[in-house]
């Protein structure tokens, strides 16, 4: 198949209007249907050759205490980290203690419920700089020196997470108590396709476990989309800087493979335009009047 994500959508169950703020993580959105139609939707998919992949968001949790895990047993530490270090201050969220046995088994039989029920060729990880930084990547500017990656923020049970997904266990209780355990995922799925939204350029992120990396197979090149945008903007044809958008499609760490893009949520939701509506709106509505 070729290695083709149908949508960059989140469908777990959220509250809001945007898919980010999950508070079931085992329920599609009643929204797009029943699980049934999901469940033909993705065997469509498959017929026509597509991957699927699910656009997964372990990276927080809505901090909903009536439908949510926020507050599960009456208290705000049985899934997240207690007091200020379990929420996220942009997002409004909870945040998943990775250092918790029970809170990783809980993770990865959510990754093994949407591959076994819903036949997901992979997952696309929201939001994962989030969860390598202790910081969340808040108020931080990356630059590429590796002094910024490996540090006291530094998160290193978020980092160990994102390593276990790569290699998910055939049994749940096995984590973390070998490097055969950790080598499992590959081994139950072994065509399986993880790929992380990552806005830092953490070295090693799309490498595998046994190189030293955190395992997912690409990174998505997040500066291509708002290159596109910007020129369509704020550029006239004649200005484009065909030197900078080649350096902005082709700069990546060696090795590392990644996936550039036109356009997502973040852009086409977030503040903006579609490139689509960009390069024809007042054209479109001219036609239409």
């Amino acid at each position: 198949m070729p290695h083709i994500p149908v949508s960059k959508c989140g469908i777990t169950h959220h509250p809001l209007a945007f898919g980010y703020q999950v508070t079931n993580f085992f329920a599609p959105s009643s929204r797009y249907g029943t699980p049934d139609d999901l469940k033909e939707l993705v065997d469509t998919a498959h017929g026509l050759g597509l991957t699927v992949l699910l656009d997964v968001v372990h990276s927080h949790a809505c901090k909903n205490v009536l439908d949510g895990l926020n507050e599960f047993d009456g208290t705000d530490h049985l899934y997240f980290h207690e007091g200020g270090k379990g929420r996220h201050d942009l997002w409004d969220s909870r945040l998943f203690n990775y250092g918790s046995h029970e809170v990783l088994r809980f993770l990865l039989s959510n990754l093994r419920y949407w591959i076994d029920v819903y036949g997901f060729d992979g997952f696309r990880f929201d939001g994962v700089t989030s969860m390598m930084y202790k910081h969340h990547g808040i108020r931080t500017g990356f630059s590429g020196d590796y002094h910024e990656y490996f540090g006291d923020d530094t998160d290193e049970e978020g980092i160990v997470y994102l390593m276990l997904v790569s290699s998910i266990p055939s049994t749940c209780w096995l984590l973390l108590t070998s490097f055969q355990a950790n080598e499992s995922m590959r081994q139950l799925y072994p065509n399986l396709i993880t790929i992380a939204e990552d806005v830092s350029g953490m070295p090693l992120l799309s490498k595998p476990v046994i190189e030293g990396g955190l395992g997912f197979d690409y990174r998505l090149s997040m500066a291509v989309p708002d290159t596109w945008i910007k020129l369509l903007k704020h550029k006239e044809d004649d200005e484009w800087d065909m030197g900078n958008v080649v350096y902005t499609l082709t700069n990546r760490r060696h090795g590392e493979k990644s996936i550039a893009y036109c356009e997502s949520h973040d852009q086409a939701l977030v503040g903006d335009k579609t490139i689509a509506f960009w390069l024809m709106d007042k054209e479109m509505c001219k036609l239409n009047a």
